[in-house]
């Protein structure tokens, strides 16, 4: 008896819970249509939102290795996928997602065609935001939100600074987002729960081991450029042909020696004892000392005024302290005032190409400093300062990298974004409701500009 009872119990509750299943799921007790406050609810358990009636715009299998890869590198980027309805309506869209939400973070929305994205200014700043957003508006992606939305978070995830929100971890995943979530939650909820630890532990630590191997190897790369600036400031250095003892010599010059040998001795020390990218500015910036000490040491050995302590020559740092601003135009930039030696002034008044530093980047060709990647930044901002360096590179490749904090979290940057010098950004942080949209950058809907332009399918 009791072994017919049992298959005729279990057969009667799997009958339950399938009929349960269909009930929650069938359109006659669908849940309401979905709003915008659902889209940021989702949003603080997952990166990706899709919701049910855009899901023609991007699969369950796109959206979940969207996250991955969002997840994967442990940024708060946030991605909605909305369709163009009344129920989504344009003005204002992008910054009610982001106070609804309440995370600080980078944020994008596709709506029908249309897309635009968003961002608090510690995480990304407003050009960075624009350039990205422009970057992904065109032809090849608009038509295909896949690709668009992938090309958005390569991007963000490779420039925005601080970590993804702790909420995550505890996310039902991608294929749940929308009406009928609870069931597929329910299903999995004990497997998630068994392996959040162990998953989120794996992530970690493969975050870790993925920084700590771009560091490595963008500190190799500043090795290389900053050990031919040492060697070019030593031989400098013999080429003197000052000696403290000499007819002539007095104390305000043998200081200015001392003071260049010391910049010398302390940019290899800090050198030698880098472990960081970061680590690089020091080094830098002792090299730009001793550089001008040697510049006021020549000027009283000659009898010349003392020189103003300006910048170094932009086309190259090793060419000593500017003596002028002169306009340059960079490769397809605009027209901007950089600081130069004598010798690059002469050039250009001439029509003449600068004498410019050129790094590896990678590809077997050199090429100038600030047409190369972000690992550079360290190296650059310890001759030229944070607050000096963005203007001066604005339009080309280094620049658009060192006007977003993404160098700053990867490479120790710090105080070249606009979050001021040493800010302890922290995306992923919950802002609550105290959100003021006026500092939430965005690249505009279609007209690269600020909010209210509107989702125009594209405007691309």
């Amino acid at each position: 008896m009791r072994k017919r009872l049992f298959p005729a119990l279990l057969a009667g509750l799997l009958l339950i819970i399938a009929a349960a299943a269909l009930a929650l799921t069938s359109p006659a007790s669908a849940a309401p249509a979905a709003t915008i406050q659902d889209a940021a609810q989702a949003l603080r358990d997952d990166p990706v939102y899709v919701d049910p009636g855009a899901r023609d715009q991007l699969s369950v299998a796109d959206e979940k290795a969207l996250e991955d890869k969002i997840t994967d590198a442990d940024k708060p980027v946030f991605v909605a996928v909305l369709p163009d309805t009344s129920a989504f309506p344009e003005e204002g869209l992008l910054q009610t997602l982001r106070s609804d939400t309440g995370i600080t973070g980078v944020y994008a929305i596709r709506l029908g065609d249309g897309f635009d994205a968003g961002a608090d200014p510690q995480v990304m700043p407003t050009r960075a935001v624009e350039n990205l957003t422009a970057a992904v508006e065109n032809p090849t992606t608009a038509g295909n939100a896949d690709a668009q939305l992938n090309a958005f978070v390569d991007r963000a995830v490779e420039q925005a600074r601080g970590t993804a929100p702790a909420s995550w971890s505890g996310g039902g995943g991608g294929a749940a987002d929308g009406p009928g979530a609870p069931v597929g939650g329910l299903i999995t909820l004990g497997a998630l729960v068994a392996a959040g630890g162990a998953g989120a532990y794996a992530i970690s630590r493969r975050n870790k081991r993925r920084k700590e191997e771009e560091e490595r190897i963008a500190l190799d790369k500043l090795r290389v450029v900053v050990d031919e600036d040492i060697t070019a400031y030593g031989e400098t250095l013999e080429r003197l042909d000052f000696h403290p003892a000499e007819k002539g010599a007095d104390d305000t010059m043998r200081a200015d020696y001392e003071r260049a040998l010391d910049s010398y001795e302390s940019a290899k020390t800090k050198m030698d004892r880098a472990t960081h990218p970061s680590d690089v500015r020091g080094v830098t910036q002792s090299l730009e000392d001793g550089r001008y000490s040697l510049a006021v040491l020549e000027a009283r050995r000659t009898g010349g005024q003392i020189p103003a302590r300006r910048p170094p020559c932009f086309f190259d740092p090793r060419h000593g302290p500017s003596i002028a601003d002169v306009l340059w135009t960079p490769s397809g930039g605009a027209a901007r005032e950089v600081p130069v030696c004598g010798a690059d002034e002469i050039r250009l008044s001439r029509g003449q190409d600068p004498m410019s530093r050129t790094v590896d980047t990678g590809d077997g060709n050199r090429r100038p400093y600030w047409e190369a990647g972000p690992a550079y930044g360290p190296w650059a901002g310890g001759y030229f300062g944070g607050g000096l360096l963005p203007g001066l590179l604005v339009g080309t490749m280094l620049g658009s990298m060192l006007a977003t904090p993404a160098y700053a979290s990867e490479y120790g940057g710090g105080d070249f974004g606009d979050g001021g010098a040493g800010g302890d950004w922290g995306g992923g942080d919950f802002s609550g409701s105290d959100f003021d949209s006026s500092g939430f950058g965005g690249g505009g809907f279609g007209d690269g500009g600020g909010f209210g332009g509107g989702f125009d399918g594209g405007g691309f």
